[in-house]
């Protein structure tokens, strides 16, 4: 008779968990500690105030002034009959440059031929074309971007809470004191 084959046991000892292993209360407490330490040490970056900030007045929007214009503003002002420069100069009482970016023309051509009226008067030789140097053509965040970086400029829009020069119910308001409108 062979010899029964017998396989070799191992690691038969009672598995143990190691005072230093994560799961335990007390090392848990210690390491949500370390993450707060480390949360209060860590620096915080917060924008600089502009220069041309004065309390609540924006020293820099001085006339010309100049205006950013999207898509919607554009195609609002169409449907309602006003002419873009002559409202926004009766609006805000000053000389208006309005300025279209690469990403707003981008739109306009990409929305094809219901808003080719809108791309011919973006086209005007009497706007302001601003270049973008950002990948994508996404109007909305170019124009807030650019409104935050450079305090140089309105923002026109439609959304009275979000701007400061909007369109509604056929005529340009401003919300420079956020009470104030200006019909024409």
């Amino acid at each position: 008779m062979g010899k029964a084959k017998k396989t070799r046991k191992f690691a038969a000892v009672k598995r143990m968990i190691s005072p230093k292993d994560i799961r335990l209360k007390e090392n848990q407490a210690k390491q949500q500690k370390k993450e707060e330490e480390a949360k209060a040490k860590a620096v915080r970056r917060v924008a600089p105030v502009a220069s041309s900030l004065f309390l609540a007045h924006n020293t820099a929007l001085v006339p010309p002034y100049r205006v950013l214009i999207d898509t919607n503003f554009i195609n609002f002002s169409l449907q309602n009959k006003l002419e873009l420069v002559s409202g926004m100069m009766d609006c805000l009482y000053a000389k208006c440059i309005p300025c279209v970016t690469d990403c707003v023309m981008a739109e306009l051509e990409k929305l094809g031929h219901k808003y080719r009226v809108a791309l011919r008067v973006a086209r005007d030789p009497r706007f302001e074309r601003l270049r973008c140097t950002h990948p994508g053509t996404y109007a909305d965040d170019c124009l807030v971007q650019r409104v935050t970086s450079h305090k140089c400029y309105y923002r026109g829009d439609l959304r009275s809470r979000t701007s400061t020069t909007h369109s509604s119910n056929t005529r340009h308001s401003t919300d420079v004191h956020r009470s104030e409108e200006v019909r024409h």
